[in-house]
């Protein structure tokens, strides 16, 4: 049996992110994945590093964020030192534009909500905007510079990461399937795989997004579930775009400044289980909210479309911290935010492991909640 202090289940950017961190402080790790490492939902996302909430149920995750974001900085840093790579790590900000209904209340409530939230927004004459990003379409109505916004390109952080990390001495297992949990006791003790093998730790990190609750004995603390995200990357041969353009419809996000330039756009929100494609309505629906955003991007190339399956919850919230097995870790169902979330993560699972404490308070992601909920609903049923 191969014996490790930690084992994580999962190779996306959170259980990346939790390795190196993890073998910074000399632990010895290994990620298992049940394909190729960074290759689903942190492959396919568009990077946007935004902490404000996108709805009011997200609206707890807000503190989570903006402490997460304070940490990209370092993070991004000692990845491509460690690594000798970039990341695509971009500070320029973001446009919010309004386009429809009542714009200019509209615009009061979002300066109000994200001022209210301790984050930066800053309301702007639309001459102004449109001097700032000449691309932008002339029938915005409103818009909104959030100047602490970032971006880092995902499949190079995820390189970057994977990169640092065997540098730093964790085992990379992809094509590893974990198939249950091995149990001394009430203890949690390790992982059995598909091919017969066994992993022991005294840690075991279910990090392994939507697919988390297909394990039977993870899916009590973590009720996942997939949401599908469509996305396409376009080549623009115009002036380029310099910040993230984002509507209530749709988002831009450029993937450099060069010229020609590659942008990432989408995205689509779809209930439809663990099946992974791209679909004509889906494209239609971005394309779109892109042309309404950049109107001369109607010309640019398409050089990729791509989906991915994003790691809902219940509540819209993440699954974070140890369960009712000692042992299990949680640290999945970051749904939107998995990117952006991945500094303060790590930190926060590092901590627990290594000193049972954390210096910010997650209860609020507790998997008890979901457990608990469990058992109530069993002992009334």
């Amino acid at each position: 049996m191969n014996t490790y202090d930690v084992v994580i289940v999962g190779g996306g950017i959170i259980g990346g992110s939790i390795a190196f961190e993890l073998s910074r402080r000399n632990l010895r790790v290994a990620v298992l994945d049940r394909q190729e490492l960074m290759h689903e939902a942190s492959w396919a996302a568009a990077g946007m590093l935004s902490p404000a909430p996108d709805c009011p149920a997200a609206i707890p995750l807000v503190p989570l964020g903006r402490a997460s974001l304070a940490l990209y900085p370092q993070f991004v840093a000692s990845i491509e030192e460690s690594s000798n790579m970039r990341t695509g790590y971009r500070t320029d900000g973001t446009l919010e534009v309004l386009f429809h209904g009542d714009a200019g209340r509209e615009l009061s409530t979002l300066v109000a909500l994200h001022h209210g939230l301790g984050l930066a927004c800053e309301p702007l004459r639309l001459e102004e905007a449109g001097e700032m990003e000449p691309a932008l379409g002339r029938d915005a109505r409103a818009a909104a510079l959030l100047p602490d916004e970032a971006s880092v390109d995902s499949r190079d952080l995820g390189a970057a990461l994977l990169a640092a990390s065997k540098t730093a001495g964790v085992t990379l297992c992809p094509g590893v399937e974990v198939i249950s949990l091995v149990k001394d006791g009430k203890r949690c003790a390790g992982v059995k795989t598909a091919d017969g093998g066994a992993f022991s730790a005294g840690q075991i990190v279910m990090a392994a997004g939507c697919w988390t609750s297909r394990l039977p004995e993870a899916a009590p603390y973590a009720p996942t579930r997939p949401v599908r995200g469509q996305m396409a990357a376009l080549r623009h041969t115009g002036k380029p775009i310099r910040r993230v353009l984002r509507s209530e419809r749709g988002y831009i996000v450029p993937r450099d400044h060069a010229s020609p330039q590659k942008l990432v756009v989408g995205s689509t929100l779809e209930n439809t289980g663990y099946a992974k494609c791209v679909t004509s309505g889906g494209l239609e629906q971005i394309f779109r909210a892109v042309n309404e955003l950049a109107p001369e991007l109607a010309s640019a190339e398409i050089l990729e479309t791509w989906s991915g399956l994003r790691p809902g919850t219940p509540d819209q919230l993440p699954i974070l911290g140890p369960t009712g097995m000692e042992g299990l870790v949680m640290a999945t169902g970051h749904y939107r935010n998995g990117i952006l979330l991945a500094p303060i993560t790590a930190k926060l699972i590092t901590e627990w492991i290594t000193e049972r404490r954390t210096s910010l308070n997650w209860e609020d992601f507790s998997p008890l909640r979901f457990a608990s909920g469990n058992a109530e609903r069993s002992a009334t049923g």
